[in-house]
Order: structure tokens, then sequence, then C-alpha cells
């Protein structure tokens, strides 16, 4: 991303919409076209890496459950890393769902006594933001995939089902505390991928606001709904696994080519 798009969100000088009506009607073909490219991607694509078989905790969107990080989290297990689903069927944005995913990473950690890397996909990356604020000391590290945790409750065409679910009544039963931490960074080294083309929710609320030595963001393309299937955020998720907190890099494309349409700044 451009330093001045950054700066100008920063300064509220740039306007925020919700994704256009074309992202938004082919979120679930794009996303099927994704999950096909991710069925050969899993054989053919080969890595370096090898897994030291540390804890990874997965988080489902709203309105999704273990069902939909199922391929991603089986794709991890087969390279040498143990992963765990959330559990609590289906996200629906429950407030309480918070100190139930705090309870589970203290449990998992119990039974690694390994530090935790949790990955979250969309309103998934919104609640393992708040774990690693919660135990930075039991978390090596975050992932975010499309996750607007910068603008929850602004512009989005997820907003209408929050509201739904809440009986109307959407961020206001909420604690405002708690909505007020949300877009502060977490103290561990985080990754936080968007793309444009998300049809659900703005991109520009999916990234830090300021990049650190142990902050990044990465725009990749696809749909928001086939980020855990999208080969390329694959690419960038085993590529962290390898690091912790001690060692973590940015991550960096292998060759120009691969920067300029695979990857784009």
């Amino acid at each position: 991303m451009m330093i001045t798009e950054i700066e100008h969100m920063k300064e509220g000088k740039k306007e925020v919409k919700k994704p256009g009506a074309f992202w938004l009607a082919t979120e679930l073909v794009r996303a099927a076209l994704e999950y096909g490219s991710f069925i050969p991607y899993k054989y053919l694509s080969s890595t370096s890496v090898e897994g030291d078989g540390h804890p990874i905790l997965v988080l489902p969107g709203f309105m999704s459950g273990d069902m939909s990080t199922r391929p991603l989290r089986e794709y991890i297990n087969s390279i040498g890393y143990t992963t765990y689903g959330w559990g609590l069927g289906r996200n629906y944005g429950e407030e309480s769902d918070i100190d139930r995913l705090l309870d589970l990473t203290d449990s998992v950690f119990q039974n690694h006594r390994q530090k935790i890397t949790i990955i979250g996909w969309s309103l998934g990356g919104i609640y393992a933001r708040q774990i690693a604020k919660s135990r930075p000391h039991l978390i090596r590290q975050l992932i975010t995939l499309g996750s607007p945790f910068t603008g929850l409750t602004e512009s989005n065409h997820a907003a209408w089902i929050h509201k739904f679910i809440t009986s109307g009544k959407g961020e206001d039963i909420i604690d405002p505390e708690l909505l007020a931490d949300i877009p502060k960074p977490a103290p561990v080294p985080t990754t936080a991928i968007y793309s444009k083309q998300d049809g659900i929710v703005p991109w520009e609320y999916c990234l830090e606001k300021e990049e650190t030595d142990t902050h990044q963001n990465i725009q990749v393309y696809g749909s928001h709904l086939g980020l855990g299937v999208n080969p390329s955020v694959i690419k960038i998720i085993v590529d962290r696994l390898q690091y912790d907190q001690y060692n973590w890099q940015k991550f960096a494309p292998q060759g120009v080519l691969e920067d300029m349409i695979v990857y784009p700044a």
C-alpha cells in the first residue's frame, strides 16, 4: 500500500465506501474459483518449511464455523503443525465468545507448552486480536484475513446480518470499551492480509494504520469468502509459520514478477 493512502486514512481525508456491487455479486463465484485452484495447489506445491508442531488456532468469520476453515487447517497439519478449530459452532458475533476463546487459548497452551499462532478470518481476526491483547505471553504471532478491525461498525455488507442477529441493536449491545480497543494493534507480530476486490468489507478497514517492524499489511488478489483457500494467501501463511516473536521478519515476494502480479503493493 502506498504511504499516502495510509496517511489519508489516518487524517480522515479518504472516504471509505462499501465494496462495489460487482465485487459483492461475484463473491461466491470467485470464492469457488479460489477453492478450485487450492485443490491442485495443495498437491503440487512444494515448500521448504518443515513445521515444528506448534499449535495454531484458526477462527472462522461471521456466520461461519469450523467447516469453513477445515481445508486450511488440514493443509497446515499436513506440513507439520497442529491446528485447532474454535469449536463454538457458527460465529454469530457474540461478545461472550471472547471469554470462551481465552479459555481455549489457555487450554491449548497447557497441552503444548508452546506459544500459539492465531489465524483469524474476517470477524475471527477481530477475536484473534483481542485474544493476543489479553494473552500476549501465550501468542507467537497473529495473522488476519480480511478482518475489518479498524471499521467494525462502519459501512460494509455484513453489518445488516449483525443487526438482524442482535434484534436490530447491532454494535449498540457491544461494550463501548471493547469497540474502542479493537482497532488498537496487538503487542505481538502481526500480518494483516487484505484484498481490494473484497466484496464484503472495505479493504481499508482490514489493515494496520501504521506498519512497524512487527506489523505488516499484505495485499492479495481475491474474494472475501475465498481468502482461506486462496493459494497466494496460503503461501503467506506457510511462510509466516516458520517464524516466532524472536526471529520474525516481514514477508517478501520471491522475485519481481511475483511482486508485481501476485502481491501488488
